[in-house]
């Protein structure tokens, strides 16, 4: 599975890394939020569709 964040849509919510916080970090000036890697680790699917799905400006898409 892979994860893209959107940095056009992406508000800094923060919601993605409170679900998943190993596969997302976070700027530290605006909030805004990156994968750590394209490839979410073994274990963490779960966690990443929460994170999809908590995503109010819909910015985070899977594959």
């Amino acid at each position: 599975m892979k994860v893209q964040v959107d940095q056009e849509l992406c508000q800094g919510h923060t919601l993605c890394a409170m679900r998943a916080p190993d596969v997302f970090e976070l700027d530290d000036i605006d909030g805004h939020s990156s994968p750590v890697s394209e490839e979410v680790p073994a274990g963490q699917e779960g966690k990443v569709r929460e994170a999809v799905r908590s995503c109010p400006e819909r910015a985070i898409s899977v594959s």
